[in-house]
């Protein structure tokens, strides 16, 4: 076993767009950019069991949306536009004071650092929920303009997250154990570097536990 890069730092090789557009994403200076629209996924060219995933990120503008789907279908759910499988959020700190609740206070901060949740029909346990989903322990994400750092270890169902050289949250039992990694372009310019993978032994998985191809 040994690491791969997911993201040569030149092209889009080993990715494949989805439903966004050729402008969307671009290489420059070594890392991925996505400019946020239109809405939609960019997949991998294949999909992953058991792994570890290292990806790093930061957003431009104050109040950005993004994430990385694991173990996720790779292609619209539904009328939607984003996929099912299991999202690992990026939202940039003022996303809640940007999108506040209906009283005009701030938005729940459980969203803003690495909070995981299934989407689009995934079910799963949350380590510290928030509803269904599971929200970090510790807020770590930095504010735009500064890069963060996840480590996600997904196996045989869990999935735990490293924030910043921390493991601050994790989901348990996922629906879906098998499937694309897929970036998100969701409204707002983010930079992506230093993707790569360390694959891990094969569990148990089945077919209902494994993305369509």
């Amino acid at each position: 076993m040994e690491w791969r890069d997911l993201f040569n730092g030149r092209d889009l090789e080993g990715w494949v767009d989805v439903n966004t557009s050729p402008e969307t994403w671009s290489v420059r200076d070594g890392m991925l950019v996505c400019q946020g629209k239109p809405i939609g996924v960019m997949r991998s060219d294949r999909q992953y069991e058991n792994f570890i995933l290292h990806i790093e990120w930061r957003h431009m503008k104050p109040g950005g949306n993004s994430g990385v789907f694991v173990w996720s279908e790779g292609k619209p759910a539904g009328n939607g536009r984003l996929p099912k499988g299991m999202e690992v959020q990026m939202l940039e700190l003022d996303w809640i004071n940007r999108h506040p609740k209906k009283d005009g206070s701030p938005n729940h901060p459980g969203y803003i650092s690495g909070e995981l949740f299934g989407a689009n029909g995934v079910t799963c346990i949350p380590d510290n929920p928030r509803g269904q989903r599971s929200m970090s322990t510790e807020f770590r994400c930095k504010p735009h303009g500064e890069w963060n750092s996840y480590d996600v270890v997904c196996v045989d169902g869990t999935v735990k997250l490293s924030i910043n050289g921390k493991f601050v949250n994790g989901v348990r039992n996922s629906s879906v154990r098998k499937g694309y990694l897929c970036l998100e372009s969701e409204g707002s310019e983010i930079h992506f570097r230093n993707i790569r993978i360390l694959e891990l032994p094969p569990g148990n998985v089945t077919d209902e536990q494994t993305a369509p191809e």
